[in-house]
């Protein structure tokens, strides 16, 4: 019996019969065309022509339009062709009425309205072709309409100033809120009609003006931004305030903008709605990692997360200015992946030992007054013993670090030289305690004697891990409430959210209003808006 042929795909310069090799496609570039005469220009253009709509129609080709066998697409392409039947820019999915909102609103909601996709009786995802499917029924009266034109034709450039005659040929309508100021204070829902123009150049061509749609994004797959959205970018901002900041689950942000605004929104759209918005934020990261690298002063800290029930941390990075979150494992890599080698500022931690590996790193002291405190109460003589010792120690240490804060900076270490040799001493016995807190608690300090001990040279620096602990302490509160997160993008989305909310919030400014500039930009394919100021 002969081996099994694997089916290898064939490359696409090879499965095309061009009419412009590769040798000769190579040589064209701008100055050879502007030397060609106009008939020359023609024949080429006619060539290149010829050979784009032979390779766009290769390119499109697949398991459900041609003899290719299914197990040549790609496993995360599947499904495409009944996506393609949803595309709100593809020219089936237009009206050519002016006024359809009405039906524009059942198309958006088909998209967005369920994070659950059906599968039909022969097992493909999606409703079947034909089926009524499930629409909005909420109808909200239009407050203004935004006419989108074309500006120039799209191949010969002509000013489209001189065209009076163009027609709508699409629209799309958005649900968003308005946030008064001044006297006009309150929420104000507001209903958008977006209306896209066509236009007839006299070179023959039209051009049509259309939403801008973002490109596919491998780490958010299957979350596209786009302008054609039904929940505008202040909506979402809402939506993510009450379920970030507010710990509201999805069903009671639904009830809350039914009860409240008036809004019929489906659960799977609110969920498209922060997962949009996150994807939009993404490139923020980027100056949040900045910021955090280039600060003086770093807090980390982590704390246990679940993802789809499996177990994960939370990590934060606190700067003056900036907080960082990430959701992933609880190893050295996340620490390496951030801070690496490039990171020359103190580092205040807790006891993990990952976090040796910074130079100028700090000890926090409440987490050691703690498990002194403890072993004060323990039932173990030698271990009240060293507890109380510490404890005494570590008070005289903290007045002596306060006072010398009053006063011009100065190094503390040689007056307490005889102090901490008998301590350290002390530590050394202890380590060979066999009561299983007090070698615990000995090997601790032993461990990480300069981290901890280090303030005494430098009294300016903090004592504590507070500021990434109360960063934390909000998240902590969701995640019991919310279980955490499903997926690897939820935990994404989560982190990068909840990083701008802080960021924002640490900064005195509006994170809302930040978000939904983001959500906005990115929706229309803009440089997004960089980081409030810090006050």
């Amino acid at each position: 019996m002969g081996k099994k042929r694997k089916y290898r795909r064939t490359p696409l310069s090879a499965q095309i019969r061009m009419l412009l090799k590769n040798h000769s496609l190579g040589q064209i570039d701008e100055p050879y065309i502007r030397s060609l005469s106009h008939e020359e220009l023609i024949k080429l253009s006619t060539k290149l022509l010829a050979d784009l709509k032979q390779a766009r129609e290769q390119l499109n080709q697949g398991p459900s339009n041609s003899s290719r066998p299914p197990s040549s697409q790609a496993p995360w392409d599947k499904g495409e062709s009944e996506e393609a039947e949803d595309d709100p820019n593809s020219a089936e999915s237009f009206s050519d009425e002016q006024d359809s909102s009405s039906d524009q609103d059942k198309a958006q909601d088909g998209v967005e309205g369920s994070t659950t996709q059906r599968r039909t009786a022969n097992g493909k995802v999606g409703k079947p072709k034909g089926s009524p499917g499930y629409g909005r029924t909420q109808r909200v009266a239009i407050t203004r309409a935004i006419d989108h034109r074309v500006a120039c034709c799209e191949i010969c450039e002509r000013d489209a100033q001189k065209h009076t005659e163009q027609r709508p040929w699409t629209a799309y309508s958005t649900l968003d809120i308005e946030v008064g100021e001044g006297e006009a204070l309150g929420l104000r829902v507001t209903h958008t009609q977006h209306i896209f123009y066509e236009m007839s150049c006299e070179c023959g061509h039209t051009t049509r003006q259309t939403p801008h749609r973002g490109e596919a994004d491998e780490l958010w797959d299957g979350i596209e931004l786009s302008e054609w959205r039904l929940v505008g970018p202040m909506l979402c901002a809402l939506i993510i305030a009450l379920t970030y900041r507010s710990r509201m689950s999805r069903a009671r942000v639904q009830e809350f903008l039914r009860e409240w605004l008036g809004l019929e929104l489906s659960i799977g759209t609110l969920q498209r709605c922060i997962e949009e918005s996150a994807r939009a934020a993404a490139p923020v990261e980027e100056q949040l990692i900045d910021e955090v690298l280039n600060s003086e002063r770093l807090h980390a800290d982590e704390t246990p997360h679940k993802e789809h029930g499996q177990p994960r941390w939370l990590w934060v990075f606190v700067s003056a200015t900036t907080v960082l979150f990430y959701v992933g494992y609880r190893s050295k890599e996340i620490l390496d992946n951030l801070l690496g080698e490039t990171y020359c500022g103190w580092l205040m931690s807790d006891g993990y030992k990952v976090y040796r590996a910074m130079a100028k790193r700090l000890r926090c002291w409440a987490h050691l007054q703690r498990k002194a405190r403890g072993l004060e109460e323990s039932l173990s003589v030698e271990g009240r013993r060293f507890g109380k010792q510490t404890t005494t120690f570590l008070k005289t240490l903290m007045q002596a670090i306060y006072q010398a804060r009053e006063g011009p900076a100065e190094d503390l270490t040689p007056f307490f030289k005889e102090q901490l040799d008998r301590f350290r001493a002390a530590c050394e016995r202890a380590r060979g305690s066999s009561h299983e807190k007090t070698h615990a608690l000995a090997v601790e300090f032993l461990n990480d004697w300069e981290a901890i001990f280090r303030v005494l040279t430098h009294p300016h620096l903090p004592l504590t891990n507070n500021e990434a602990e109360r960063a934390l302490r909000h998240w902590v509160i969701l995640r019991r409430i919310s279980y955490g997160t499903r997926t690897p993008q939820g935990s994404r989305a989560f982190a990068l959210l909840a990083s701008i909310i802080d960021t924002c919030r640490k900064r005195k400014a509006s994170p809302w209003r930040y978000l939904a500039e983001v959500i906005d930009r990115g929706r229309r394919g803009e440089e997004l808006p960089a980081l409030p100021a810090a006050h």
